[in-house]
């Protein structure tokens, strides 16, 4: 989650939490979120986060909206990466939905 979450900071996201799910879900165990204010930058975003990932040899399960970049999702089987531009995120509102999750806001 850490090595996700520092290769994120490094693309300067306008928004980047963490929402620890182990108590409310099933299927991972946390949520990584940022978003940025262009298209170009979600990429960049989700780019580094797969770079890093793949030297530590972290395996990637699936992979979804690379091509519009309005919601870049990185599935890493424990750690689940979205990356949205700034209104798709709060379009979603992910915090919202998981809201009994304890989160960690890094930046924003």
């Amino acid at each position: 989650m850490k090595l996700a979450a520092d290769a994120a900071a490094t693309v300067k996201p306008s928004y980047l939490a963490i929402l620890d799910l182990r108590s409310v879900c099933t299927f991972t165990d946390h949520f990584l979120i940022a978003s940025a204010n262009s298209a170009r930058q979600v990429r960049a975003i989700a780019e580094r986060v797969e770079e890093q990932l793949a030297r530590a040899k972290v395996r990637m399960s699936h992979r979804e909206g690379v091509g519009e970049a309005q919601w870049i999702l990185l599935d890493y089987h424990n750690v689940v990466v979205h990356i949205f531009a700034d209104q798709t995120r709060a379009f979603y509102d992910l915090e919202r939905l998981w809201a009994d999750a304890p989160k960690q806001q890094l930046v924003g």
